[in-house]
């Protein structure tokens, strides 16, 4: 089985960084979306970008931004990939591509179809699939969830409500391309725990083997 990559997201100062970076992570998350409690600015995620080892991948996380802005953004931070976890269609998708990822939230009565939309669109690079129940903050049933990724040949990203006790559980049954935590590896709201944040990658190298 192929190992399942690793993105710590919500990146806000380089303690979390380094910590991602120590712990074997794949890639780090900067959340550019102004109404969140973990948002940087692109001035300061390029800086802690600068912390980051070779081959080691950024993630800029965006929510339905304007194009100019966009196109500003990443003059001034212009990261490996670009994260849409907004409402975008299909032809803002176009217009942010080539080779984002694009978020999708889990509700059993559009899961499919959004996950067939995306599976068709040559601009998408893999689909992050938003686990968590709507309003909860906690993980919804995986079986539940794999039904509906299994028959997808796209990278698929899985997000929402995984920490270090339950990420092992998830990879096991959904089998993904890579994990996405936040809030599983912060010990207060916008604050990750360098502590958690290893116990996290640990647990993913462990359900892998």
């Amino acid at each position: 089985m192929a190992r399942t990559r690793i993105k710590i997201c919500g990146i806000m100062d380089d303690d979390a960084l380094y910590a991602a970076a120590d712990a074997g992570a794949d890639a780090v998350g900067f959340v550019f979306v102004p109404s969140s409690a973990r948002y940087v600015d692109p001035e300061t995620a390029f800086a802690l970008m600068s912390g980051l080892p070779p081959f080691m991948a950024s993630v800029a996380v965006v929510a339905d931004p304007d194009i100019d802005a966009f196109a500003d953004m990443e003059q001034i931070c212009p990261t490996t990939y670009t994260q849409l976890h907004g409402d975008e269609n299909e032809r803002l998708v176009k217009a942010l591509g080539p080779d984002v990822f694009k978020a999708v939230r889990f509700d059993p009565a559009t899961i499919a179809q959004e996950l067939s939309k995306w599976e068709d669109s040559e601009d998408v690079l893999a689909i992050l699939v938003d686990g968590t129940a709507a309003g909860s903050g906690e993980a919804l049933d995986w079986n539940a969830l794999a039904a509906f990724t299994d028959p997808i040949t796209k990278p698929i990203i899985l997000a929402g409500g995984l920490t270090p006790q339950n990420v092992g559980e998830a990879i096991r049954i959904i089998r993904p391309y890579a994990v996405d935590v936040s809030s599983g590896v912060e010990r207060e709201r916008g604050v990750k725990d360098p502590n958690l944040i290893e116990a996290f990658c640990r647990a993913v190298r462990a359900a892998d083997e």
